[in-house]
């Protein structure tokens, strides 16, 4: 057995948009004929099995697509109590649902807020530039009903991340994005999701990537620009994944992030049928590492092809990588974007590689000053303050 966590897809790669840059519409294919619907034996099976394997106390149950909620709030009462069911004494169980928020009401804000749910928004900024590529299957924006369900969940008091996807459309307009989640929709704690899609156009040039994507340099710009104005005024009051995972990076302590991680392995994919997969990003035939119907889902997590699966992302790592003075922060990025050949031409380099440099070198004065902060029992937030004055005080 090991520490691991999973994303359930009871709707499998089903969703109710079509989103240009959705990396996992696709996956449909891998089940020709299925309804996507997870079954009560199915889901019954995934929480015992989970519940009884996971160390505690608190143990999270995560739910991604696709788009959960088309499986109706019904299904997830039933998920909550069978959870309760399931659940081993001295253990608490909370939840998470990413969602494009299109289809919630007051009914499931009522739902989310009464058992402590997590949600997920996808949002990429303001209307422009989320409806560049979000959009439903018959091409019509999003912004309005994602506004819409972001306020439904801010009424209800429902804890709300937001998640942002940096994109060609949103990449070069940093402060814009930033400032209308902070000011105008009122988010405090922000994900950001770079969009690196592989050309399948150029099946010969693995490392063409889509009109799309981001690139590293923009990516880069991107998240110091936001940091700049968030360590002038927003430590402690915003919340940016990023930004805290650099810190928890710079103070020696882990951070949960898998794509900053050592290694990887830990964040497993479960799809409406049972089979188990490596990772959200590799659910793909060579890495389906089987079903928990024939096989407890801790059995397969700790296998020996999921163990060399993690090890290989600190394994593969060009040497350029590991020569690097921030690998410590960096680790390489996440597997699925490691497509260029590094200086000396070894494969293996992140296509996101100049960009994290630039953040992660961009941002060491002020986390080492956090990290000073931490240590004499301060609060990172008093960062703020001291540069208002000039210099830090010691």
């Amino acid at each position: 057995m090991t520490a691991y966590h999973l994303l359930a897809k009871p709707t499998g790669a089903i969703c109710n948009l079509d989103c240009d840059y959705c990396f996992f519409l696709s996956k449909e294919e891998l089940y020709p004929g299925s309804t996507f619907r997870m079954s009560e034996e199915t889901l019954s099976e995934y929480l015992r099995q989970y519940l009884e394997s996971q160390i505690g106390p608190d143990i999270q149950i995560a739910w991604q697509g696709g788009e959960p909620t088309l499986m109706g709030l019904e299904f997830f009462r039933r998920s909550v109590a069978l959870a309760e069911k399931h659940r081993r004494v001295g253990t608490r169980v909370t939840y998470s649902i990413q969602t494009n928020g299109t289809l919630l009401d007051d009914e499931w804000c009522r739902f989310l807020r009464q058992h402590r749910v997590l949600v997920g928004l996808s949002l990429d900024g303001p209307r422009d530039l989320h409806d560049a590529y979000r959009h439903d299957k018959g091409g019509h924006p999003t912004f309005d009903k994602v506004m819409r369900a972001l306020r439904l969940l801010q009424a209800h008091e429902v804890d709300v991340n937001v998640l942002t996807s940096v994109h060609a459309a949103n990449a070069e307009h940093p402060l814009e994005v930033y400032r209308f989640l902070r000011d105008e929709a009122g988010v405090r704690f922000i994900q950001t999701i770079p969009i690196v899609e592989r050309d399948d156009s150029a099946p010969h040039d693995g490392s063409r990537v889509t009109s799309r994507s981001v690139t590293g340099a923009q990516y880069g710009e991107f998240l110091t620009a936001i940091f700049d104005e968030w360590v002038e005024r927003d430590v402690g009051e915003v919340f940016v994944q990023m930004f805290d995972v650099a810190l928890a990076s710079w103070f020696g302590e882990p951070h949960g992030l898998c794509v900053h991680s050592e290694t990887c392995g830990a964040a497993l994919a479960m799809e409406h049928n049972g089979d188990l997969y490596s990772c959200d990003h590799f659910v793909e035939a060579e890495h389906l590492l089987g079903n928990i119907h024939r096989r407890h889902m801790s059995s397969l997590a700790s296998s020996e092809a999921q163990m060399a699966f993690g090890r290989a992302k600190r394994e593969s790592l060009p040497r350029q990588c590991r020569q690097c003075d921030v690998r410590f922060a960096c680790h390489g990025g996440c597997p699925k974007d490691r497509i260029l050949e590094s200086a000396d031409g070894e494969p293996g380099l992140n296509y996101l590689c100049d960009g994290y440099l630039r953040f992660f070198r961009h941002v060491r004065p002020a986390m080492e000053r956090m990290c000073a902060l931490l240590r004499a029992g301060r609060a990172p937030a008093e960062i703020v303050s001291e540069r208002s004055l000039g210099e830090p005080r010691e």
